[in-house]
């Protein structure tokens, strides 16, 4: 049975953190808020996890396009190429935010995205998301859910995630209502900023 754990943004409670990275740590998969729409997520270094959620979505590992969430941006040169200072610029100014940036991936990417060459990287202005992070030690690998009612894509409240997902998750996380617009997806991974998806974040970061 699922743990339903309410925590708050403002000030995340350090034990539950733990514990709730704990299970990720363990191949456990956890639904939790960020800037934008709730997000399930594992460990991005465990291959049984990372498979499960491949199940639940309904594709094949290889060829699921996941983001990672990071705490900041001290850890990009871990799974990123060297980027030069205008790209760097735009990611300092746009985050912590609502913003997922594509970036050249490097070598040394876990297993199970070796074969990527590009890699989409968040950093959520979310307190719980960022010490989740900070707890596992590594990124958690992250996709949005969905909701099946065509009128509101993303599910927003908590008990209702809990109520549809309890059996396929080990945790979920009701850190509030969340919103139902994604994060602004930007491929930097070219000569040219390329916007893929226009969601919650602004494109004033260009400006």
């Amino acid at each position: 049975m699922s743990e339903f754990i309410r925590l708050y943004e403002e000030n995340p409670d350090p034990e539950a953190i733990k514990q709730i990275a704990d299970v990720l740590r363990k191949g456990g998969l956890v639904i939790y808020p960020t800037d934008t729409v709730y997000g399930l997520g594992c460990d991005i270094t465990n291959s049984r996890a990372l498979e499960k959620i491949a199940r639940i979505k309904g594709v094949k590992l290889a060829k699921a396009n996941w983001s990672f969430i990071c705490a900041d941006l001290s850890n990009l040169s871990d799974y990123v190429r060297q980027i030069d200072t205008a790209t760097f610029k735009i990611l300092k100014r746009a985050l912590p935010g609502p913003y997922t940036f594509v970036l050249p991936g490097n070598n040394n990417l876990p297993k199970d995205f070796k074969k990527k060459k590009t890699v989409g990287i968040r950093v959520p202005d979310n307190n719980i998301a960022k010490a989740l992070v900070e707890s596992l030690g590594n990124p958690i690998v992250s996709t949005s859910i969905y909701d099946e009612d065509e009128l509101l894509e993303y599910t927003t409240d908590p008990e209702l995630i809990f109520e549809k997902w309890h059996k396929l998750v080990d945790v979920v996380i009701d850190g509030g209502y969340g919103d139902n617009i994604a994060s602004t997806v930007i491929d930097l991974s070219g000569n040219e900023p390329m916007i893929l998806r226009e969601g919650k974040g602004g494109l004033d970061i260009f400006s």
